[in-house]
C-alpha cells in the first residue's frame, strides 16, 4: 500500500496564521493549526515579521503533520512593506496593507505618470495599499531606516525566504505592489519613488519550485517549497476558480475577484489589474473596512452581530479606517437619515449594506475588466469568515440580487496555497488540483429582487457627502 502523501498550506493573514495538512489524492484535511498575530493601533497598521515566523512555526506544528509533509506553500497577505537588514532581520515593522499614511505619496505617484499610465504599466493605479507608495512613505518620513535596507519583501516573500534561503516571490503578489508589470520591474516606478531593484526578490514563473526547507525550520528538512502568492491568489486557486465566475470575499477587508483572459488596466482605480498565480489575471475591488466595521458597530449598538432588522431609512458609510473603494482614506464613518424611530437593529443592518455597497456595485466592472460579460444568473461565491454569517448572507442575496454559493470548504486561502504545494508533486496545474478535491461545492441560495431602493439611497448619501469624506479628520 502507497504512503500517504500530505501537503502543507499556509495562509499568513492580517490577524493570524492558519496552517492546514491536506491529504493530496483526496484533499481531505487532516490537521489545522492557528497563531494569531497582533497590529498596531493608532495612525498607522504595522506588524512585526518576526511575530508571523513564530506563528507559522506554531500553526504547522499545529497541524500534526509538520516533520511528515512532502511539500508545502505559503500565502500572505498583500502589499505589506517588509524591509530587512543585511542579516535578513526586520529594519522595522512591516507596514501593511490597511495602513494609509501613504496615501499622499499613491495621489504623488499618480500625478507623477498619470494614472492611464500606471494602469498601463502596472495594472493599477496606486491607492495607499499599494507597496510602491508605502516605500515612498518610508523614503519621504523614516529616511534612515530606509537607507539601512537591503532587502524589500512582501510577507509571503519574508516567510518562503526563511524556509528555503531564496529570495523568490511570485507573479500574483509582484502585481499588487505597484512596480511590477508583464514585462517585470518596472524601472522608472522604482527609480520615481528611490528603490533599487536589486532589494527585489526574482520573480518565479508559476508552478515553479522556490527551493527546499532548510534544516532546523519548522517543516521537514528537504521538503518542497512553492513560490507562494498572494491571499487573493490563493483564494482564487482554493475554489479551482474558472474564468468569469465571480468571488465576493469578507473578512477584514472585502474583495470582489474573479479570474480574467485579459490584463486589466482600470484607469479610475476602481478595480486592481492584478495577476493571478498562473497564468491569467485577477482584477480585483477591495475595501478596506467590512466584517470588522460591522463588528464594530454591533458593539456600538450593543447587539449581536446577527441582530439586525428591516426596515426604516438611515444609512452608514461604515468608513472606520480611511476607504479604499471609493478611494477616500482620510475618511471616517458617517450615519445619514437618523430618525426617532430607528432602531439598533436597523442601524446594524445599514452598516452591513454600506459594508456591501461598494462591493457589489463594482462587480460588473471587475468582469468587464478580465474580458468577461457580465452574468446575473451565475452564482456569486461567497467567501471568507463573514459568509456562513446569516445576516452577511441575506444582505448579500438582497443587494445583489444574483444566486449566492457558499462552500463548504474552510480556510481557502491556505487550501489554495496546499493546492499549490500540491502541484509540485503531481505535475497539475495547481488549480486542477483544487477543482479535483471540489472544494468549491456547497450550497446554493436563490436569488431574491434585488433592493434597488437601498442601492440608491446609499449611492446618494455618498455623493452628497463626498466633501466631508474627502476631508481627512483632524490629528490623522
Amino acid at each position: 500500500m502507497a504512503a500517504q502523501r500530505v501537503v502543507i498550506g499556509v495562509d499568513s493573514s492580517t490577524q493570524s496564521t492558519k496552517a492546514l495538512a491536506v491529504d493530496l489524492e483526496t484533499g481531505a484535511v487532516l490537521g489545522e493549526g492557528r497563531a494569531a498575530h497582533a497590529v498596531s493601533a493608532g495612525a498607522g497598521r504595522e506588524s512585526d515579521p518576526e511575530q508571523w515566523w513564530r506563528a507559522l512555526a506554531e500553526a504547522v506544528a499545529g497541524t500534526g503533520w509538520a516533520d511528515r509533509a512532502a511539500a508545502c506553500s505559503i500565502a500572505g497577505q498583500q502589499h505589506g512593506l517588509v524591509t530587512l537588514d543585511t542579516a535578513g532581520r526586520p529594519v522595522r515593522p512591516a507596514l501593511l496593507w490597511n495602513d494609509v499614511r501613504s496615501a499622499p505619496q499613491a495621489t504623488g505617484l499618480a500625478a507623477a505618470f498619470g494614472a492611464a499610465e500606471l494602469a498601463r504599466r502596472t495594472g493599477s493605479v496606486p491607492t495607499a495599499a499599494f507597496t510602491s507608495a508605502k516605500w515612498a512613505w518610508l523614503r519621504a518620513n523614516e529616511p534612515a531606516a530606509a537607507d539601512r535596507v537591503t532587502a524589500v519583501r512582501l510577507p509571503h516573500d519574508f516567510l518562503t525566504e526563511r524556509l528555503t534561503g531564496e529570495a523568490v516571490t511570485d507573479r500574483g503578489d509582484a502585481s499588487g505592489t505597484g512596480w511590477w508589470g508583464p514585462d517585470g520591474y518596472d524601472q522608472d516606478v522604482l527609480a520615481r519613488i528611490g528603490l533599487d531593484p536589486g532589494l527585489l526578490p526574482q520573480v518565479l514563473p508559476p508552478g515553479a519550485r522556490a527551493g527546499l526547507v532548510r534544516g532546523g525550520m519548522p517543516l521537514r528538512e528537504g521538503a518542497l517549497v512553492a513560490t507562494g502568492t498572494g491571499d487573493n491568489m490563493a483564494a482564487a486557486l482554493g475554489l479551482g476558480l474558472t474564468p468569469g465566475r465571480p468571488v465576493l470575499s469578507l473578512g477584514t477587508s472585502g474583495t470582489v475577484y474573479a479570474v480574467g483572459r485579459t490584463r486589466p488596466a482600470d484607469p479610475t482605480g476602481t478595480v486592481a489589474g492584478f495577476a493571478d498565480a498562473l497564468g491569467g489575471w485577477l482584477p480585483l475591488a477591495c475595501t478596506l473596512n467590512c466584517a470588522l466595521a460591522v463588528d464594530r458597530f454591533a458593539a456600538l449598538v450593543g447587539r449581536d452581530r446577527e441582530d439586525v432588522e428591516g426596515g426604516g431609512t438611515v444609512v452608514v458609510l461604515p468608513y472606520l479606517d480611511g476607504e479604499r473603494t471609493p478611494d477616500l482614506p482620510g475618511a471616517s464613518g458617517l450615519v445619514h437619515g437618523l430618525r426617532h424611530d430607528t432602531t439598533p437593529g436597523q442601524l446594524l443592518q445599514a452598516a452591513y449594506d454600506g459594508a456591501a455597497h461598494a462591493l457589489l456595485a463594482a462587480l460588473d466592472d471587475v468582469l468587464r475588466a478580465g474580458g468577461e460579460n457580465p452574468a446575473p444568473d451565475e452564482p456569486l461565491l461567497l467567501i471568507g469568515g463573514g459568509a456562513r454569517g446569516a445576516a452577511w448572507q441575506r444582505t448579500v442575496l438582497r443587494l445583489s440580487g444574483r444566486a449566492v454559493q457558499v462552500p463548504a470548504a474552510r480556510e481557502l486561502v491556505a487550501l489554495g496555497a496546499a493546492a499549490q504545494a500540491a502541484a509540485l508533486l503531481t505535475g497539475e496545474p495547481a488549480d486542477a488540483v483544487a477543482r479535483r478535491w471540489r472544494t468549491a461545492e456547497g450550497r446554493v441560495l436563490e436569488p431574491v429582487p434585488r433592493d434597488d431602493d437601498t442601492l440608491e439611497r446609499i449611492t446618494s448619501t455618498l455623493r452628497r457627502a463626498r466633501a466631508l469624506q474627502e476631508v481627512p479628520p483632524e490629528g490623522r
